[in-house]
């Protein structure tokens, strides 16, 4: 069976991973889109962005911040970021609605740069780094994983071809946020609906 204090009865009655049941933003995050799969260009650059954003930080940050980035990188288009030059770095850099690290904004601007020049695409490149399902659910966090070998060969393979900020752990929670590993644990109502 789950450990107990891995997966948390919500004030709804579901059963969640406990992260997912700490705050109401993660609730909705858990159920709506964490673990689901994810796939177009543009999409997984996103989360790919904000994975690299969040290193360092709450994911929670990141999330609650999600609309400001949004507007502030046009929506996460590809093709609209890989334009962006020095004066939409100082634009960025003075925009308190995200988070404004000049690292962070150089790199997303040069990721764009490279996934709007890949043959293949993104969301082709990535995909094609996701694991076979597991045989079973994690019973506990303790099984979960930080990194695997497929993190870490999409870190190398990125890293080979110019992206910047995605290491094997952060490429790792990008699997897990685009349903290319799928960790609710057992009994989550997310994983007991099928829904991955």
């Amino acid at each position: 069976m789950y450990a107990v204090t891995d997966l948390v009865i919500g004030a709804d009655g579901l059963p969640r991973c406990a992260w997912g049941a700490s705050t109401p933003d993660y609730a909705v995050y858990h159920d709506r889109e964490w673990g689901r799969p994810l796939h177009g260009d543009d999409a997984l650059y996103e989360r790919m962005t904000l994975e690299a954003f969040q290193s360092g930080l709450s994911w929670l940050t990141i999330l609650r911040k999600r609309p400001a980035f949004r507007l502030a990188f046009d929506e996460f288009r590809i093709e609209k970021v890989a334009g962006y030059g020095e004066a939409d770095v100082t634009r960025l850099l003075a925009d308190a609605g995200i988070v404004r690290n000049r690292s962070k904004i150089e790199a997303a601007i040069a990721n764009a740069r490279v996934a709007l020049d890949l043959p293949e695409g993104l969301s082709a490149l990535l995909w094609s780094y996701a694991p076979p399902p597991r045989a079973a659910r994690p019973e506990s966090f303790a099984q979960v994983p930080a990194l695997s070998p497929e993190s870490t060969a999409l870190a190398k393979a990125l890293k080979k071809r110019g992206f910047r900020f995605v290491g094997p752990t952060t490429a790792y929670a990008l699997m897990q946020a685009t349903g290319m590993v799928d960790d609710h644990l057992a009994g989550c109502h997310v994983a007991t609906a099928g829904q991955a």
